[in-house]
């Protein structure tokens, strides 16, 4: 970058403006992990913790306290976490009343050490079936008991339930001995950066949010696609399916983000009440219509990876035509689709605006023309394009489709921080605003409900396909096809 802050590639040039950054330090606390010798600490928890602490993000006075049934040497678990401080590791038993109480001594120690002054963060890296347990025994042993001066938060994996009556019943499990704000549901998805420039994009800027509407935007595509099949989490997997695994969370806080109205501020509970708004508006999927606007696939070999049932008809594709009643959206559809084993990784938001009214260039027709694409790519390659069409050069008038294209790693010289690193720096800091309230978890399991409860057919798709043909058929009807990434 010159000093003026401007890039340049081939056929590129933009500039970068040192802008301004809302970043807080977080007060001082201590992180306690359940399930500290699992995968998903070591994968994501724990280096995004190093990840913080290398940008200087964690609190002064801080401690993490790894827990699991099986025994773990200390040094080898900071050995696992070179860059990671004050890290300390204790065998508990889950099921065992003097494992918590044991935990609450450790605590007292750490906090007198470390100064944290009791404030403590409870990570259930764990199965969804330990969470009304592990929730019950601390709450038994006064561990979250903030009448003390201490804050006590508790953090859940997904998924939060397996269906809305499992979800119900869930949360008021949790309500036996937490209050709301002290509840934080991990989503990842909405840890990564290109997710959060969604909001960004629409409302730190004037030029896009007037036409952000029916009368402008003809559809919007939401993609998740992934190249692998399910791997090691077959078994999980076989239980779970495609449309709780991604549709329930990830895909329709997708397109909340796209949809929802200008929050009065970006205060969590603001973001958070927009949202709810928009799950509040989606359009029932009444079992008459789901033959036109559903297709479920799996793929070929799916039922023979170890874990699955010979017989399985857990889908692991899913398209879906969503529709939001409101007044900015009435008439707009929404696809959405996810899938495992596809022809290629990719996930973005594609929002398609309307052909031009009337084409001056004939013989031409508007349909001649490639309608205006804005496009949100979460990953691999992070980034915004916007397509146009522009004349290419000579003395004809000869138009073309025009792609600007903006990429996270070329335009900052780094890739975007892994999407845990955003939010654990939000739960130390007590930001909700990334984290599914329970309202929202109550509309997006009731939305997709009929789904669960419909006998619909499971259609075959070969791996490295772009899934079902019948998906296509789903926008062909109205004159459209999914965007290829």
């Amino acid at each position: 970058m010159s000093s003026d802050g401007l890039r340049q590639g081939p056929g590129l040039k933009f500039s970068i403006r040192e802008g301004l950054c809302i970043e807080h330090k977080p007060a001082p606390c201590g992180l306690v992990l359940f399930g500290a010798s699992g995968d998903l600490v070591a994968r994501k928890i724990l280096p995004s913790l190093q990840g913080l602490s290398a940008h200087g993000l964690l609190p002064e006075a801080f401690f993490v306290l790894g827990l699991g049934r099986t025994p773990v040497d200390e040094a080898a678990l900071r050995a696992r976490a070179p860059g990671l401080k004050n890290l300390h590791y204790l065998q508990v038993d889950y099921d065992a009343p003097g494992s918590y109480e044991a935990l609450g001594r450790k605590l007292k120690e750490l906090s007198g050490k470390y100064g944290t002054r009791g404030h403590t963060i409870f990570y259930l890296a764990l199965p969804p079936s330990l969470f009304h347990a592990v929730t019950h025994k601390l709450g038994e042993a006064g561990l979250l008991d903030e009448s003390f001066g201490g804050c006590a938060r508790v953090v859940f994996e997904k998924p939060f339930g397996r269906d809305l009556a499992s979800a119900r019943s869930l949360a008021a499990e949790i309500r036996d001995h937490l209050k709301e704000p002290q509840v934080y549901r991990m989503d990842h998805y909405l840890g990564k950066d290109t997710v959060q420039n969604v909001l960004m994009f629409r409302f730190a800027n004037s030029i896009f949010e007037p036409i952000w509407k029916r009368t402008y935007i003809d559809h919007v595509q939401i993609s998740v696609l992934e190249a692998e099949g399910v791997g090691h989490r077959a078994g999980y997997y076989d239980s779970s399916g495609v449309l709780r695994d991604m549709f329930q969370n990830h895909m329709l806080q997708l397109l909340a983000l796209v949809a929802m109205e200008p929050p009065a501020s970006f205060a969590a509970d603001r973001v958070r009440d927009e949202k709810i708004k928009v799950f509040q508006a989606l359009k029932p999927l009444e079992p008459a219509d789901l033959g036109r606007s559903v297709v479920l696939g799996q793929y070929s070999g799916y039922r023979s990876a170890p874990g699955v049932s010979s017989a399985s008809a857990t889908p692991t594709y899913a398209a879906l035509r969503v529709e939001i009643e409101n007044w900015r959206w009435k008439g707009v559809p929404f696809y959405l689709r996810s899938g495992k084993s596809l022809r290629k990784r990719s996930a973005e938001i594609a929002v398609v605006f309307k052909h031009v009214p009337h084409s001056m260039f004939r013989p031409l027709s508007p349909s001649n023309l490639e309608a205006n694409t804005l496009v949100f790519r979460i990953q691999p390659e992070e980034g915004v394009s916007l397509t146009i069409e522009a004349k290419k050069p000579g003395p004809k008038i000869c138009l073309g489709a025009l792609t600007m294209d903006f990429d996270y790693a070329e335009a900052f010289g780094e890739h975007p921080p892994e999407s845990y690193e955003r939010l654990l720096l939000d739960l130390m800091l007590g930001d909700q605003t990334l984290f599914p309230r329970e309202d929202a978890l109550e509309e997006t399991w009731r939305f997709i409900q009929p789904l669960l409860d419909a006998e619909l057919p499971l259609r075959s798709y070969g791996p490295g396909t772009w899934g079902p043909a019948e998906a296509e058929r789903l926008l062909e009807d109205e004159g459209l096809s999914w965007r290829q990434p």
